[in-house]
């Protein structure tokens, strides 16, 4: 039990890491391109501002689940992750918590690895809907503010 204890907390650790810098430079390259002098956003930008957050944030998850993939692609011996693409749908589909259950972990050991994802997909996915949120308001207040 500890080995996925370990396993799945430093995947938290990597898919944290990742969500963090990836939306420190989402944020400064938008504010790079997309803001005045001022640092104001520009109004005519703001729906390229959020479509473009959009596909930055969700860059973002597509890594963190291709890393979570990756785990269980190594470590699971499960035969229905045979293969990388199967991998990827496995972890999509436990990172969201769609969970169709069509694949399902079979070793006792592993199992707990795809509630750690779970709940680390949850919280992620939270930190970008607040994230995405604010980018929002932000460009609505500028296009309000012209």
């Amino acid at each position: 039990m500890l080995m996925p204890l370990l396993v799945g907390a430093l995947l938290v650790v990597l898919t944290v890491l990742i969500q963090g810098f990836g939306s420190v430079w989402l944020l400064r390259w938008l504010l790079r391109h997309h803001t005045g002098q001022d640092g104001a956003l520009l109004p005519h930008r703001a729906l390229h501002v959020v479509i473009q957050t959009v596909l930055g944030l969700v860059l973002l998850h597509w890594l963190q689940i291709l890393i979570w993939a990756l785990a269980y692609w190594a470590l699971t011996p499960v035969a229905p992750i045979g293969s990388l693409e199967t991998a990827i749908y496995f972890s999509a589909v436990t990172f969201t918590t769609l969970g169709y259950g069509d694949i399902t972990l079979s070793s006792e050991q592993w199992r707990l690895l795809t509630g750690i994802q779970a709940l680390s997909g949850v919280l992620l996915l939270g930190w970008s809907t607040a994230l995405l949120f604010a980018v929002v308001s932000r460009s609505l207040d500028s296009d309000v503010h012209r």
